[in-house]
């Protein structure tokens, strides 16, 4: 169902982008439907946890109230620690957004090439970093779950979350048109592998080695569609 939404989410960005501008009412509404997805993953949680038997919600309980014990013993002896690591985190993250930003206009720059294709080729895999790390280390582990909900989670929050907050901030204009511009094409791709993943996974919910080497070969063959073009 998770897979679903955010095929939903990526048609409903193309349709509010057919006009070549994200405005400040689209991105109320995308920045709505990411509270909303929240809020529905809640739901499913507590609603899976409730149907869980008795056995396994006694053991569940007693592991949370244990590690709310620990956490709040956690919080009064390092809570000055905690709040520095936040503001150091927070100016770290601007610190590397600005460094990222201006890194990409150079490479723009010496390359000759178009903002779009450093945006889809070098600030995308640099962003996606994080995701990448965390589903590797998820996946050795063997915990699926996570790697997978890692990955279609931050999918669905980048077009709801990041594109909804920054159309709010200002409205974003796609220059040369949403069809002149060739977006189409990227949103086209977009949609396919979102729908190729649901293909490959709708039987058992896994994505095997040979579907994964499918799925890397069509990024590989997107970012040489990229260079060509550029």
């Amino acid at each position: 169902m998770t897979h679903l939404l955010m095929l939903g989410a990526s048609f409903y960005l193309l349709v509010i982008s057919l006009n070549s501008k994200i405005g400040r009412f689209e991105g109320a509404s995308l920045f709505f439907g990411i509270c909303l997805y929240t809020w529905y993953n809640y739901y499913v949680t507590g609603k899976t946890s409730r149907h869980l038997p008795d056995e396994m919600q006694l053991k569940s309980s007693a592991i949370i109230k244990s590690s709310a014990i620990i956490k709040k013993v956690e919080t009064n002896t390092s809570r000055i620690k905690q709040i520095v690591l936040i503001v150091t985190g927070i100016a770290g993250v601007v610190a590397g957004a600005d460094l990222l930003i201006d890194s990409s206009i150079k490479v723009m720059k010496v390359l000759g090439v178009s903002e779009k294709f450093v945006g889809l080729t070098i600030v995308a895999f640099g962003t996606s970093v994080p995701e990448i790390a965390t589903s590797a280390v998820a996946a050795l582990r063997k915990e699926m779950d996570i790697s997978i909900g890692n990955l279609i989670g931050s999918n669905v929050f980048n077009i709801l979350g990041v594109l909804g907050a920054a159309s709010l901030i200002k409205p974003i204009l796609i220059p040369g048109g949403f069809i002149g511009s060739g977006l189409i094409i990227d949103y086209i791709v977009m949609m396919f592998i979102n729908s190729l993943l649901w293909v490959l996974m709708r039987k058992d919910l896994t994505v095997q080695r040979n579907e994964a080497l499918i799925l890397f070969s069509c990024y590989v063959g997107y970012v040489a569609y990229l260079i060509i073009k550029s």
